[in-house]
């Protein structure tokens, strides 16, 4: 069975949080094919409305400790995704995720209830880094 398991940062998770969940996946038997870093997009009427934004730097920290803490991930092409809340990270910040390990994003106006950049803007930002799409949510 593949395995697609990650988490949502911006959630009052400290760093030790966030080290464990990733020492948690990397220490599976099997490390998940798929890992979504999402970001909280924190939605009006809720308990996490008014919740402080994760620093983009912590951000970035975290898709670098994902890659690494996932060696084998290298071999087996797992995916570090970037997924929810991409609508609110800036071109430079989405670069810096991928230079740091990312490999796969969703691409498209609309993911579940929350919105994506666009395929024009996600298009632009790929062609900016030199990358394609492959189809499959992986990055060439």
């Amino acid at each position: 069975m593949k395995v697609c398991s990650g988490g949502i940062l911006g959630m009052g998770e400290t760093i030790d949080d966030r080290i464990d969940m990733l020492v948690t996946l990397a220490n599976l038997a099997e490390p998940p094919e798929s890992v979504p870093i999402n970001l909280l997009i924190p939605m009006p009427g809720t308990k996490m409305a008014d919740v402080a934004p994760v620093d983009p730097i912590e951000f970035v920290r975290v898709i670098a400790l994902t890659r690494v803490m996932m060696p084998t991930s290298f071999v087996r092409q797992s995916h570090v995704r970037l997924t929810a809340g991409r609508s609110s990270m800036s071109d430079e910040m989405q670069a810096l995720c991928f230079f740091a390990g990312a490999n796969s994003m969703f691409i498209g106006d609309m993911l579940l209830t929350a919105s994506n950049p666009g395929n024009d803007r996600d298009h632009s930002l790929l062609t900016r880094l030199g990358m394609t799409a492959s189809g499959k949510g992986d990055l060439v």
